[in-house]
């Protein structure tokens, strides 16, 4: 019924049943403002690159990992080799679960995209025994509600997108990240939204893809990133990976 009409319709529908169904609402206790910096996909300069960003100034982010894609290019750069993954667990960041296959979160069956985390968790505990996903980035689009309600199961929480930040209460299911290439490079955007989200006591989950000169349309360059980081440490906000945070906003 829904391929019947107009794009722009069903996109709407499709967010609009993500962001109201199937919610796992929380209210945020957080004494202090939180940012989290994270990465889709994991390219390989996510980590080289942008890993060694916020290692400068002391802090760690959380890498959306989809297994399958373990050294393959894609539109989003090379992707992360075994090596990488020991090298970001060594280094103390997160690493976060992408489903093993990149799956279209709306357009993949639920159980379908279950199966998918599960290949993931399992490909992870043959490359690194121990090693386990708390959180969760879904792929390309917002979430089916079924999906989210067998997401709510296996994760602390899920991120997605919204180009904004997280406030007074949560939903578990769905929290909202801004991603950087949608700012054109202008860092003044995510700069209002940093100071925003310190004046609300929220938290920021800031998000790309690859960190290079010559970047991907889904990534961002060296400098732009060099300059949210920048902006974010003299925020007064407690910058933490996404796992980390959380605890911040449920005990707090």
């Amino acid at each position: 019924m829904l391929s019947n009409l107009p794009a722009r319709i069903v996109g709407k529908y499709q967010r609009t049943a993500a962001k109201y169904l199937s919610r796992r609402m929380i209210t945020m206790r957080n004494a202090t403002p939180l940012i989290s910096f994270t990465f889709d996909d994991f390219p390989e300069s996510a980590l080289r690159v942008g890993g060694a960003i916020l290692k400068s100034r002391g802090f760690a982010g959380t890498y959306y990992a989809s297994l399958g894609l373990m050294g393959q290019m894609t539109p989003t750069g090379r992707i992360f080799s075994a090596g990488d993954v020991k090298t970001l667990l060594d280094d103390g960041h997160e690493l976060g679960c992408h489903t093993f296959d990149h799956c279209d979160s709306w357009e993949t069956d639920p159980s379908a995209f279950e199966q998918s985390v599960e290949e993931n968790r399992s490909a992870l505990s043959r490359l690194h025994p121990g090693a386990r996903f708390a959180t969760l980035s879904y792929p390309i689009t917002c979430p089916r509600p079924e999906t989210k309600v067998r997401m709510a199961r296996r994760f602390a929480c899920c991120r997605f997108g919204g180009q904004t930040f997280n406030a007074g209460s949560l939903d578990l299911n769905l929290v909202a990240a801004h991603f950087l290439e949608k700012d054109g490079g202008d860092a003044g955007v995510v700069g209002q939204l940093i100071e925003q989200t310190v004046q609300h006591r929220g938290w920021l989950v800031i998000a790309t893809h690859d960190i290079a000169m010559n970047h991907t349309r889904y990534g961002c360059t060296p400098a732009f990133f060099e300059s949210v980081v920048r902006a974010a440490a003299a925020s007064g906000a407690q910058v933490m990976p996404v796992a980390e945070a959380l605890k911040r906003v449920l005990k707090e």
